[in-house]
């Protein structure tokens, strides 16, 4: 190669250029500057501003499911906020009103529960505070607590009515919250009923499933023996009648035909099963005085076994006889240090003749009922002994099948009345017997001694057939952290399968289902986790026995139970709670109050008990977007509902419910649900592992917008890491963003619309770029009505990086910069720039919230002017080439190889830039030939010159290997080193007035001269 040769005399023409000019910095500093946005924001009432601009748009109503006011926020509601912004801006900029308005749950325990930890650092009872003192307390905690959230909100960009937020505590959402309730009375689903709920006794209240986390525990385990009391013989005897037969008489008896051998063995059997005792197994033996009866299933086989030896320091003995499922026998054996001889088949069918004892029998002079056996579905031979214990007082299964099983029970004179053996602290009642006192868990959640004293009278009365420890996850309140216990309690219930109205098939259930059905969820997989957890829980438990939050307005008719439906007496409730609140319910004389005139005082009970917090906020709907006074730009039912997939149990769940009991239908359109945000290894984020990444952190170093950036760029939709890697990342990607961003509004500077070019006059490449637009615009359309976030970052940032910044750009700064301004190129160029501009700032900002309005502001600056007022942009479908796009990609094919070939060369610095060269290119294959014929190839490769030649090549010459039909022999380019443009040509100098650029060159510094520039 020969040295490439420089003009005889050179002049600085970089004032001659048309270089990017502009004041949009390189470093963003967002920490700093974004705080300056958010009070533009503020003075300028920008949310305001959008409801005025969108008020004749249709309605897209993402309703704001409500945090706890009880602490500063964390990454997980960063995430959920910042999502739900995502949705709220987007929506908006397509053509919605899409009006935000965030919520606060106010309610409930815990708030309650940090009132009574102040309490308690005080020594005071909160027992002897008088209850609106004490409902007063939690009302200024939270407000305290919706002003700090409120600002941190805010400060993540989040853009909603935050000076009119809804909270569960208002008086007007109280007062709803109530009517609410009581239309659910009136249309007869609610009940007052007693059956097993998880208890916390830490927190004296009922909890339901959405409350509860599992965590491990270790219990003790026993086995214990039940024994036969009673056995139908002749039942027993009539059903083996074909086993303990022969078909040949041997002897004949009162007319009956006997085997006497199989007499003998019927006799045997009989009488051993009389003398067997059930064995069964349980993690909670503080259960044991509240077992009514021993469920089997009819589908397992079981044995009768005689212990032959033992070798343990207690239990069993040889000669006892005892009953096992034959799966489950030898690992029973094993833990008892015990050897078994097997006697006999028992038939499941048998069981329904025996009668148990219970096994504290006698103890303090109780326990002398019967224990029947009950064939149950849930009882399986996968562990344990066969048969399960049943305490209807202490677990669901157990009180569904007493509960099924009630009336032949009762037929047989068993007592089928459900024990309340555990107090709401923990404490054996008198329904234990000799064991009144004993506590299952303390105040502080640690366990009691109930399961040593019930463990020491089954050793008493030779009825513990063994005993262990086990771990094993195990239900825990999620606030106290503590273990819950299920507990027999009177409560209120609203009915789940209970026609409504009368209307037979009408049920909460059925409505719940087909709502299901109707709704949209995203991910899809929420579609049938919510389905399956309607479809098989319960009736739904309303009621705790707390203080803060909203009554069950109801009364109830003394010794009748029913519950009065009055419509002028709900409205006096419904009127005094939107005027006083709540507290009102609680007043002295608040029962006279509401019945005067209408119902004799003395004949009603008050129900004191609190609403659960889930009905609160499954109530907001009723209190938010109906409320058209307050909110006028709202609509009913929702358009999404948005929260952690956890909600499907929670917050969606109750809305759902609450929605089905009083409008038929559920209050949301859609359900969206995100994952839960994990360190960077995977793991859950706890402050005991230290291990958390708070957003107040992120935004202090980083700026808010890289937290968004993050939380855009993620698959949100499952559980997602969060950690020093993944921040690094974004911060990489915005930095690219940004100066691409910065690049543009440099170049675009020069633009003028007066010069802008038509689509049909420009360039192939202009023409190319305008198609990739409109590709987009239908592709970030797409996905922000699909929710997928991630999909636009990925889209846009591989557009602006790969497509714009290393390919698009990087040809166009030569015409860009150098061209005449009278050039169709450069003036095309700028055009494209400008739709470029247009779009991407748009697309960006509902993500970038803070660096799009930056952005925005350098072309557009004004009082009112915002990238948050704007639509995004009509891309015309003309601008789609399908054909074009498919020979620009046989261009880059190429180009591709060129450039591979011009890297090495400037690696081993034979070349500086690209300009230094003049490479020959060969080309074999006729479609790329084809593409790039009548295309200056030297423009799009960036060299000073190129030269294409159709053929393979020599075999020296560089290939990639994905495309063999191109090879490129490196050359220098010959001539004259350009002063303006660093182009290498020939032709330079061949303009005597400018002797040192090119013919091009020469041109536009003639025409600037003419311009005055």
């Amino acid at each position: 190669m020969t040295d490439t040769n420089s003009a005889p005399t050179e002049t600085d023409y970089s004032a001659t250029l048309f270089l990017p000019q502009t004041e949009f910095p390189m470093r963003a500093g967002l920490p700093k500057r974004e705080p300056d946005w958010l009070a533009r924001w503020e003075e300028m009432d920008i949310y305001a501003m959008q409801r005025e601009q969108a008020r004749d748009r249709p309605k897209f109503t993402l309703h704001d499911g409500p945090p706890y006011a009880n602490g500063n926020i964390h990454i997980g509601h960063a995430l959920n906020k910042t999502v739900k912004d995502l949705v709220s801006r987007s929506m908006q900029m397509m053509g919605y009103n899409s009006a935000y308005v965030p919520g606060w749950d106010c309610h409930g325990l815990p708030i309650e529960w940090k009132i009574e930890e102040q309490y308690r650092a005080k020594g005071r009872d909160k027992n002897e505070v008088p209850v609106n003192e004490f409902r007063q307390e939690c009302r200024t905690f939270a407000t305290k607590w919706v002003d700090v959230q409120r600002e941190e909100f805010k400060r993540l960009g989040v853009l909603g009515d935050w000076e009119n937020p809804y909270l569960t505590m208002s008086f007007d959402a109280e007062a709803t919250i109530a009517n609410e309730l009581m239309k659910v009375a009136t249309s007869g689903q609610l009940y007052r009923g007693s059956k097993p709920v998880m208890w916390s006794v830490v927190e004296r209240t009922a909890l339901a499933e959405a409350e509860i986390e599992y965590a491990d525990y270790q219990s003790d385990t026993i086995w214990v023996k039940f024994p036969v009391s009673e056995l139908d013989t002749s039942q027993i005897a009539n059903a083996h009648s074909s086993k303990f037969a022969r078909s040949k008489p041997l002897q004949v008896d009162s007319g009956i035909e006997r085997d006497t051998a199989k007499t003998e063995e019927l006799e045997s059997y009989l009488s051993a099963l009389g003398s067997a005792v059930l064995v069964i197994w349980t993690t909670t033996p503080w259960t044991i005085p509240a077992n009514r009866a021993i469920s089997f299933s009819s589908k397992i086989a079981y044995g009768l076994y005689e212990i032959i030896e033992a070798t343990n320091d207690f239990g069993p003995q040889p000669g006892e006889k005892l009953i096992f499922a034959d799966k489950l026998v030898d690992e029973c054996a094993a833990k008892a240090k015990v050897q078994f001889k097997r006697l006999f088949d028992v038939s499941a069918h048998d069981f329904g003749s025996l009668t148990l004892n219970h096994p504290l029998r006698g103890l303090a002079g109780g326990y002398d009922f019967d224990v029947p056996l009950l064939d149950g579905e849930h009882v399986t031979d996968d562990a344990g002994t066969g048969f399960v214990h049943t305490a209807p007082g202490h677990g669901l299964d157990d009180f569904g099948i007493w509960m099924d099983s009630a009336r032949l029970l009762g037929e047989r004179g068993i007592d089928t009345k459900i024990p309340y053996v555990v107090d709401d602290a923990g404490f054996y009642t008198s329904d234990a017997p000799g064991l009144e006192g004993a506590r299952v868990i303390d105040d502080s959640g640690k366990t009691g001694d109930a399961n040593q004293r019930v463990i020491a009278a089954l050793i008493e009365r030779n009825a513990l057939f063994t005993r262990g420890r086990v771990k094993h996850s195990y239900p825990h309140s999620w606030r106290s952290k503590k273990p819950v216990i299920f507990r027999n309690t009177p409560q209120w219930f609203v009915y789940m399968d209970r026609d409504i109205a009368g209307k037979a098939g009408d049920t909460l259930r059925s409505r719940a289902l087909n709502a299901i059905d109707a709704t949209r969820f995203v991910p899809g997989a929420g579609q049938n986790r919510l389905r399956a957890m309607i479809a098989d829980r319960p009736d739904w438990v309303l009621s705790r026995q707390r203080a803060w939050g909203v009554p069950i307005s109801v009364f109830v008719k003394k010794h009748s139970n029913e519950i009065l439906v009055d419509e002028v007496v709900n409205h006096r409730i419904v009127d005094a709670f939107a005027a006083e609140g709540a507290d009102a319910w609680f007043a002295d004389g608040a029962k006279e109050r509401f019945l005067k005139d209408r119902h004799n005082p003395d004949d009603y009970d008050m129900v004191r008990d609190i609403l659960d917090v889930w009905f609160d906020s499954g109530s907001t709907h009723a209190f938010v977007l109906e409320n058209r006074q307050k909110w006028p730009d709202l609509k009913w039912p929702a358009s999404l509902y948005l929260e952690g997939s956890d909600q499907h149990r929670g917050w969606f769940h109750s809305s759902l419910l609450e929605g089905c009991a009083t409008r038929g239908r559920a209050p949301y359109d859609a359900v969206l649900t995100h994952g839960f945000t994990m360190d960077g290894n995977g793991k859950k984020m706890s402050k005991s592992l230290g291990n958390t990444v708070a957003p107040q952190d992120i935004i202090k170093q980083y700026g808010a917008d890289i937290l968004r950036l993050w939380v855009a760029s993620t698959d949100y939709w499952e559980d997602q890491r969060l950690g020093k890697e993944a921040i690094q990342t974004t911060v990489d990607n915005y930095r690219k963003l940004r100066n691409t961003l910065r690049w543009l509004l440099g170049n675009i500077a020069h633009y003028d619309p007066a010069d802008a070019v038509d689509f049909a006059d420009m360039p192939e490449l202009e023409r190319l770029m305008l198609h990739r637009l409109a590709q987009l615009d239908v592709q970030v359309r797409q996905a922000y009505n699909d929710f997928d976030y991630k999909k636009i970052v990925s889209l846009i940032s591989n557009f602006m990086n790969i497509e714009l910044s290393a390919f698009y750009f990087d040809i166009r700064k030569d015409a860009l910069y150098c061209d005449p301004i009278s050039s169709t190129r450069r003036r095309a160029g700028l055009t494209v720039l400008n739709h470029l501009f247009d779009c991407l700032t748009a697309w960006l900002a509902p993500i970038l919230v803070f660096t799009m309005e930056e952005v925005w502001l350098e072309r557009h600056p004004g009082k009112d002017s915002s990238v948050h007022l704007r639509l995004f942009p009509d891309v015309p479908k003309t601008w789609l080439n399908p054909d074009l796009a498919a020979k620009w990609a046989k261009i880059r094919t190429v180009r591709r190889v060129v450039t591979g070939a011009l890297e090495i060369e400037r690696r081993e610095k034979r070349i500086g830039s690209s300009l230094e060269a003049a490479p020959k290119v060969y080309v074999a294959d006729p479609d790329l030939l084809a593409a790039i014929d009548g295309h200056d190839f030297a423009d799009i490769a960036i060299t000073s010159a190129i030269e294409i030649i159709a053929g393979q090549g020599p075999e020296n010459a560089f290939r990639l290997d994905d495309i063999a039909e191109v090879a490129v022999v490196p050359a220098m380019a010959p001539g004259t080193r350009c002063a303006r443009s660093w182009k290498v040509l020939p032709e330079v100098g061949s303009d005597p007035d400018y002797p040192d650029v090119t013919p091009r060159d020469a041109q536009a510094l003639r025409e600037r001269a003419a311009a005055g520039l």
